[in-house]
């Protein structure tokens, strides 16, 4: 095979499948069906979206990370303080928090891709830390652990207006969500993405094809910082708050539960383990404020232990011999 022939047997064909376009109509008809969660789906999907920037780099290009949530907290505060100070316009806002998450991801490549996984990890774990010790400073600015309020974020296109019952927001997050997804669901099945996986499995033979493997890994570390922003920015546009948390550990380790309960490399994954954590925290905290980690815990030891290559994995192999099945039907 010649190589423009295995870049083309190595790609996916690009098309919808029916359970992708039902996936897609779920939350808009929830939108009608259930009224009284718009809230709490609105959260999911922002959640999603940032599961979805850290399964680029990890899931797609192998870099592990551990300080995620910088980027997701650069990109809020950015939204939240020029809220606070005037421009409340919301889209702008997005792009905003694109910009500058992105060029802190950018400069933090340089570090992340002359290491090896434990570097990385330190590396990624250091810059979180740092920048949630600075913000914490900086509670001038940021309102240190009372958390950034008085956002006053103005109306959606000059038109819908953020209300209480979560109608606008739900929108917003899923049409930001829908598109992002187009996007990325597009890069990672480009010859781009078929290299970032190339590298994720065999780094070392890359350059021997001529792949810049650095420059690679530099660019989709910047793009997931942009999207991780962009999250943020979500957030703290339909919260209207941002709190310290933001830049935390704990929500980087919670995004990396995300993850391996969804199945990494899948893009889907990341959505489907968003959903999953997302709503068994809210039901298990209704049942058991005290002690719900721990059955987030145990939830998160048996899919590791029964489903290699989290949910959608286990699925995919539930599924195989059913397709097998069918192709061999299919056959003459």
């Amino acid at each position: 095979m010649t190589p423009p022939e295995i870049v083309r047997h190595g790609l996916a064909d690009g098309r919808w499948k029916p359970l992708e376009i039902l996936f897609w109509l779920l939350p808009v008809a929830a939108y009608f069906l259930a009224p009284g969660y718009l809230v709490l789906i609105s959260q999911i999907m922002i959640v999603g979206l940032f599961a979805l920037s850290l399964d680029l780099i990890l899931g797609y290009a192998g870099i592990v990370s551990l300080g995620h949530a910088a980027f997701f907290g650069l990109g809020a505060y950015t939204a939240g303080l020029l809220a606070a100070h005037g421009w409340g316009e919301p889209i702008s806002g997005l792009f905003a928090a694109a910009a500058v998450a992105a060029l802190a991801g950018y400069l933090v490549s340089f570090l992340i891709v002359r290491g090896q996984d434990l570097t990385r990890l330190m590396v990624t774990l250091g810059i979180g830390l740092m920048l949630f010790e600075a913000a914490n400073k900086a509670a001038f600015i940021t309102g240190g652990v009372d958390g950034l309020s008085g956002m006053m974020v103005g109306k959606l296109l000059g038109v819908f207006e953020f209300d209480l019952y979560g109608k606008t927001a739900y929108i917003y997050s899923l049409v930001v969500l829908f598109i992002l997804f187009v996007a990325l669901r597009r890069l990672v099945n480009s010859p781009f993405g078929l290299s970032l996986k190339g590298i994720r499995e065999g780094g070392r033979r890359m350059p021997a094809i001529g792949a810049d493997v650095s420059r690679r890994l530099s660019a989709i570390f910047t793009v997931g910082a942009a999207v991780a922003g962009v999250a943020g920015a979500l957030l703290a546009q339909t919260t209207q708050f941002v709190g310290l948390d933001s830049l935390g550990f704990a929500r980087s380790a919670e995004l990396l539960i995300i993850l391996v309960l969804g199945g990494t490399g899948r893009l889907y994954g990341a959505l489907v383990g968003a959903i999953v954590f997302m709503v068994a925290q809210d039901t298990i905290a209704g049942l058991n404020p005290a002690y719900w980690q721990f059955w987030i815990g145990l939830l998160l030891i048996v899919i590791v232990l029964f489903a290699r290559g989290g949910i959608l994995g286990g699925l995919e192999r539930l599924a195989a011999p059913l397709l097998q099945e069918k192709r061999n039907g299919d056959q003459p």
